[in-house]
């Protein structure tokens, strides 16, 4: 395992510099250094290092959301207020109509699979989203209107309100029926979680300021408490849900409320450990990319794709009507919640393992959707933001 971890950073690094130098995101090579190493290709990754994969994901997806906390005003985000909510779910559900509007002629697929197929492609990523918008709003672009807050507050959400829908679909199409309250997880999972959330914030900052803990103890502290938020997801499996990326996310939200000084400094460390946490995620979500099936999508399924995002592309429209965003805002928002690539690896495969007669085409598309929309996301956010967002001294 620990020659497949080192292959692990010494391929991203490689791969992502080098993706870097030709002007493409460093996302794209850590991608493509997953897919080598992966068993698509060379299988170079131990048995035991891809038992533990999702769970490696997620840690690394934590400690990215616990610095978007930690950098989230709680004020600006009162002040969002609808555009915000809006976020959180209409973009997402935009595409699935989208989804389920085009996949029965461009695939042959049923209005039920093509809706199932369109809560796997519909999440945002947040692991490809956030560290862009935390870039942003730490250098002051688009400061003026909260652009950044605004794309890191929906991005969490819009993957709890989506993995919903996905389980419902998924029985529907296993069972052919499903319980409706169990549509009772999607504001339950939000509530508990943003509540959770921001009362253990509050009890951390305050514990910190009275034991003036050691900063590298802060942080263990923080991570400890962000896997505990993560695994109590677990434990909720009927129709309470519980989000533990949005209690994680609230979390720093309230330490930052509560106690400043501290907030920042832990933030700084977490940027830190980012920095190592983000090669190993993208290169093992590019491990969980099986090639073989991006080529079996056709020209068909990449159209499906690009027809869906610009569904989706309305959504955020519509979330933004009536807000002072000028066009060009609106449209680098459009663009910023196109990348997909943690929830996609997550669930693409799970239609196939249930057996449905859909499952390999499902898989299909997903892996198409990360392999186009994570590099060309993340490029359309790095090229656009000069163009399209006010700098720190318009602001």
């Amino acid at each position: 395992m620990l020659y497949s971890l080192a292959l692990v950073f010494l391929l991203g690094m490689l791969l992502g510099k080098a993706s870097q130098k030709l002007g493409l995101p460093p996302l794209f090579g850590m991608l493509l250094a997953g897919i080598l190493l992966g068993p698509s290709v060379f299988d170079l990754l131990s048995p035991s290092l891809s038992a533990v994969s999702a769970d490696l994901r997620k840690v690394a997806l934590l400690i990215i959301l616990a610095r978007a906390g930690l950098n989230l005003d709680a004020g600006e985000l009162r002040q969002m207020g609808r555009p915000a909510f809006l976020m959180c779910f209409l973009p997402a559900t935009c595409e699935i109509c989208g989804m389920i509007l085009l996949a029965p002629s461009l695939l042959g697929l049923s209005l039920l699979e093509s809706a199932l197929l369109g809560a796997v492609i519909a999440a945002v990523s947040p692991a490809v989203v956030v560290p862009k918008m935390l870039s942003l709003l730490e250098k002051g672009w688009g400061k003026n209107h909260h652009i950044p807050q605004l794309v890191m507050a929906g991005a969490s959400a819009d993957d709890v309100y989506v993995i919903v829908l996905f389980s419902v679909f998924s029985d529907l199409c296993a069972t052919g029926h499903f319980s409706p309250l169990f549509l009772l997880r999607i504001p339950t999972s939000i509530v508990f979680g943003c509540l959770a959330g921001l009362l253990l914030g509050q009890i951390l900052a305050h514990f910190c300021q009275k034991w003036n803990l050691l900063p590298v103890r802060r942080l263990l502290l923080a991570l400890s408490c962000a896997f505990l938020l993560s695994s109590a997801e677990d434990l909720f499996t009927g129709f309470i849900g519980f989000s533990g990326l949005l209690a994680v996310m609230a979390m720093g939200v309230s330490w930052r409320h509560a106690s400043p000084k501290t907030s920042l400094s832990l933030s700084g460390q977490l940027s830190l450990l980012w920095s190592g946490a983000e090669i190993l995620l993208f290169v093992l979500v590019g491990a969980q990319v099986d090639v073989s099936y991006a080529f079996k999508a056709g020209p068909m399924a990449v159209l499906l794709l690009l027809g869906v995002l610009c569904f989706r592309m309305m959504g955020v429209g519509l979330s933004l009507l009536k807000t002072p965003l000028n066009k060009k805002e609106r449209l680098f928002c459009a663009l910023a919640y196109t990348p997909k690539a943690t929830v996609q690896a997550a669930i693409g495969s799970v239609p196939l393992a249930m057996g449905l007669p859909c499952g390999e085409l499902v898989l299909t598309v997903a892996v198409l959707a990360i392999l186009i929309t994570a590099p060309l996301g993340a490029f359309a956010i790095d090229r656009t933001f000069p163009r399209l967002l006010q700098g720190p001294k318009e602001n």
